[in-house]
């Protein structure tokens, strides 16, 4: 009988994502580092809108109709619900290939690119996938090991690919991605709405002030007012103007990289495959279609080995039990996967009285580890975009 000093921690897996994301309420919560701007913009929100609740509602739901007070208030609060959906959510992040996923990929690179002579750029690392009889090509990504499905680009600031990536806002403090981007247009969409209105009941204040009391009475009496005045115009051009360039990426079923990368409207003249040649089936799609679940299940429960003392009789039989995890990857729709995924790598342990044969994978040999470098999570299995 002997003792082995070795216990199981259960953390998150959140708190083991690579990448430069925060989160919040034990996962729940996604968003990137920088989040000043994102603070600044709920203060120039919450700001504006009390201030208008305390200097021009309580007017005008006298002289005008009480109803105007009340519909302030429901686009406000559906201002902030979009917001906030957009902040805090997960907009698509990818997962890292797993260690032996990345060298099996490695290997398949290298093994069909061949023996690249000394001085010559080794081609560049794509692959070709059909997609509404179009090809399109899937680059791979050097920090994420993998070949990102289409649409998908890596975000330098969050360091991390996202699928459907349309670009990093600071306003919002997170990625615009396949999985919030409809709450970020709903967002500038409502907040467009919510300017205008307060703008032009700020106006319609001051006049029906002015009739009785004077123009320059009316803005000492009511300084309120004109600081609303000044924030919504300057906001005013900025807010319409990116809902309207948005709103007609949407008709075409566009992102914004795509946009500005022209790759739709370059010299080659690329057809957008993922249009439909019809404004109201993109607007469907883009914005009623399936909220796809997030890939990176960050609340899973993962073990490590703490240096607690448990005491285990008979160690010289003990093995850590093997937890076998997947990386779910995102479909790409309408693609042909050209070959299927690859089994993992087996393990054989020093007590085994038969050798197991690993099964052949092409180039790849079957590993051995002994006991003492087992991990309690075994390798994931690939799978191929």
């Amino acid at each position: 009988m002997s003792a082995v000093m070795v216990a199981k921690k259960v953390t998150r897996k959140w708190e083991k994502l690579p990448g430069k994301n925060t989160f919040c309420c034990d996962g729940r919560v996604m968003m990137a580092r920088q989040k000043g701007v994102f603070y600044l913009t709920l203060f120039l929100i919450i700001g504006t809108c009390c201030l208008f609740f305390a200097f021009e509602c309580p007017y005008l739901a006298v002289h005008l109709s009480p109803a105007i007070p009340v519909f302030a208030i429901v686009l406000f609060f559906f201002v902030m619900a979009m917001l906030l959906r957009t902040s805090f959510s997960d907009p698509g992040v990818l997962p890292r290939a797993q260690p032996d996923e990345a060298m099996y990929i490695e290997m398949e690179i290298e093994a069909a690119n061949g023996n690249v002579p000394s001085g010559q750029r080794p081609p560049p690392r794509i692959r070709n996938v059909q997609i509404n009889n179009q090809i399109v090509k899937l680059k791979y990504c050097y920090t994420c090991k993998i070949f990102r499905p289409p649409r998908a680009s890596h975000c330098g600031i969050c360091d991390n690919c996202v699928e459907r990536f349309d670009h990093h806002c600071p306003w919002v403090g997170n990625c615009v991605g396949k999985r919030n981007y409809r709450y970020f247009y709903l967002f500038t969409l409502s907040l467009s709405l919510l300017t205008i209105y307060i703008f032009t009941f700020d106006i319609v204040h001051v006049v029906l002030r002015s009739v009785s009391d004077g123009f320059v009475q009316t803005l000492k009496e009511t300084p309120g007012t004109v600081l609303e005045v000044l924030v919504c115009f300057f906001t005013l051009w900025s807010v319409v103007g990116l809902t309207g360039f948005h709103t007609y990426l949407v008709l075409l079923n566009q992102t914004t990289n795509e946009d500005i990368k022209g790759s739709w409207s370059g010299k080659n003249r690329v057809q957008n495959p993922y249009s439909h040649r019809n404004i109201v089936k993109n607007c469907c799609e883009v914005l009623c279609g399936p909220v796809y679940p997030s890939v990176l299940d960050r609340r899973g429960l993962m073990a490590e080995l703490s240096s607690s003392p448990v005491m285990i009789s008979d160690a010289k039989n003990y093995i850590p039990d093997l937890q076998t995890t997947k990386t779910t990857a995102p479909l790409i729709p309408n693609e042909q996967t050209p070959e299927e995924a690859k089994p993992p790598l087996q393990y054989r342990t020093e007590e085994a009285t038969e050798p197991k044969q690993s099964p052949t994978v092409q180039e790849l040999p079957a590993v051995d580890i002994p006991p003492a470098s087992l991990t309690d999570t075994a390798p994931a299995k690939e799978q191929v975009f």
